[in-house]
């Protein structure tokens, strides 16, 4: 079965898994409540006995389809794990032709991941980007052979029009 998300204040939440419940056989729908999860706030509490049967996960660690939802530590270890992906990179694109590591850096290495973190998750005051700009500017450097100022490497990253 595909996934279901539900929302809501408590009460309305515990009575649409009630109705998923009770009227799911008829479109056969089963729902397992030991892998449903219920994401909630740190000091927020569960009372209904269906919803505390769920997997009980912070917000700060909550996920959808792979792009943490709020930030915390979920979203600090997606984007450290970019760092560490990228860092990796950086390390072996000294080993082959620079035409072909920046094409290489341009188009591949977390590329898609990264865009997803930007997109999906709210990332704007993660200490983590400062840290991927960094290991970005050094692979480029490295590429290239030369030291990037900071002037040259605020225009290298802006858009071509």
């Amino acid at each position: 079965m595909d996934d279901v998300t539900l929302g809501g204040p408590q009460d309305v939440f515990a009575r649409d898994v009630q109705s998923v419940l009770n009227l799911g056989h008829v479109f056969g729908i089963n729902l397992n409540t030991a892998k449903c999860e219920i994401i909630t706030h740190p000091d927020g509490t569960v009372t209904d006995p269906t919803l505390l049967s769920f997997v009980h996960i912070q917000s700060s660690d909550a996920e959808l389809l792979g792009a943490p939802l709020f930030p915390g530590s979920a979203l600090d270890a997606a984007w450290t794990r970019r760092c560490k992906d990228l860092a990796r990179a950086v390390d072996r694109l000294v080993e082959i032709r620079s035409q072909d590591a920046l094409a290489l850096l341009r188009a591949s290495f977390s590329a898609l991941r990264v865009q997803h973190l930007l997109r999906c998750s709210p990332s704007v005051h993660v200490s983590a980007l400062q840290t991927f700009d960094d290991h970005l500017r050094l692979a480029v450097s490295n590429i290239n052979n030369s030291h990037l100022s900071d002037t040259q490497w605020l225009k290298a990253s802006l858009p071509i029009k």
